[in-house]
């Protein structure tokens, strides 16, 4: 048998890349045999740039810089080693992640004040370093900003009214943003191509927009989401009427309603804007680079998960777009996470032909942490013993 196996991270236990070695170990008590290809993925949140950097070899930066409240974290970008030119992949959620909040964190005014900065150096260091293309993927934000404090990282100047200039380290300046001064952005700012790496077409307004959609788990209240949706419509439009002045990117749209826009707290507005920065589809973008693309093709079966698959999984998570993948080569695919919750069931609509939820009923968090990969190769022995018995 060839097996594929292509899991996400299990967040708060394990890695991608422990996931499928635990899953390997599942099917090699079984098929002892089994040709076996793991590709461990990851859907342009926390892990990505480790996935990357696995997969093809390349580079790893550090950087001091800021976490999402201003405080200091040593964070990472990296180049990968392939292509004509010098790519650095720069993952927001390395420097803006929601992971830096504990959950008692995660209040109204944290959210308000969460800033991408820290990602904003970031992007610095590698332009400074001489990247020619800088791919940003958007997950795992604690961020709804806009990229306002991305944007000021960069050298532009937000000012409020009378000229006062703004940090751009506290998000809940936004709404005090009056006018957008970009005579000091970095000088390679309009050199370098830019690339936002996501499968969210939210935009970044209104009823389906970054705020309403993404606040609350970041922790914004209904007042709170209800303030920076306005404050992000306002600050569109004053980094519009820049863009116009200067002549630059896509002055003359209303960037408001594009689709994608509203990815990781609109923070790819600015480089969309000003630099037109094009959307690559972060999951296939990853399969691709990773491998994973062409590896399904001619696998007897696809085993991917993550920690809890549920509804929302199908809105661009790995195990959607690893089922969409082995469908496309005629390969069945099966789902073995942490946990299933409501909605799971739609992904058989994408080619998954099996669900598995691998942690026992009324498991602690210690305990999780303890054994999931053992329970993870453990479900995933039991599922494939079940399949071949059957079978046989």
């Amino acid at each position: 048998m060839r097996i594929v196996i292509a899991p996400d991270s299990f967040k708060g236990t394990l890695s991608a890349a422990a996931a499928a070695a635990a899953m390997a170990q599942g099917v090699r008590r079984v098929v002892p045999a089994a040709d076996v290809a793991v590709f461990p993925m990851a859907d342009g949140g926390e892990g990505t740039l480790e996935v990357l950097l696995a997969a093809q070899g390349g580079v790893r930066y550090e950087v001091d810089t800021w976490d999402p409240l201003g405080r200091p974290v040593r964070a990472a970008f990296g180049w990968l080693a392939s292509g004509a030119g010098r790519t650095a992949v720069v993952e927001l959620a390395a420097a803006s992640g929601l992971v830096f909040l504990a959950e008692a964190e995660r209040t109204p005014s944290a959210a308000l004040a969460a800033s991408t900065y820290g990602t904003g150096e970031l992007i610095r260091a590698a332009l400074d370093a001489g990247a020619d293309e800088v791919v940003l993927t958007l997950g795992g934000s604690a961020t709804t900003d806009g990229g306002f404090g991305l944007l000021t990282a960069l050298g532009a100047t937000a000012r409020a009214a009378g000229g006062r200039p703004l940090s751009g380290r506290d998000a809940r300046e936004l709404g005090l943003v009056e006018h957008v001064d970009l005579a000091g952005l970095h000088p390679r700012f309009h050199h370098v191509v830019f690339r936002l790496a996501s499968d969210v077409t939210h935009p970044l307004c209104g009823p389906d927009g970054a705020a309403r959609v993404f606040g609350p788990q970041k922790g914004m209240d209904e007042a709170a989401i209800v303030r920076r949706d306005e404050e992000l419509a306002r600050w569109a439009e004053r980094l519009s009427a820049a863009a116009r002045t200067a002549g630059l990117g896509r002055a003359a749209e209303d960037v408001r309603a594009v689709p994608g826009l509203g990815a990781a707290g609109g923070a790819g507005l600015p480089l969309y804007l000003l630099a037109g920065a094009e959307f690559v589809a972060g999951a296939r973008w990853l399969a691709e680079v990773t491998g994973l693309a062409s590896a399904v093709h001619g696998a007897d079966l696809v085993l991917t998960g993550e920690g809890r698959t549920d509804g929302q999984s199908r809105a661009g998570k790995v195990p959607a777009w690893v089922a969409t993948l082995a469908r496309a080569a005629g390969a069945p695919c099966w789902v073995i996470s942490g946990a299933l919750g409501p909605g799971h069931e739609t992904l058989a609509e994408l080619g998954v032909q099996r669900f598995v939820a691998a942690t026992p009923a009324g498991a602690s968090r210690e305990d999780m942490a303890r054994h999931a990969a053992l329970w993870l190769a453990d479900a995933t022995a039991a599922a494939l013993q079940d399949v071949l018995q059957g079978a046989g």
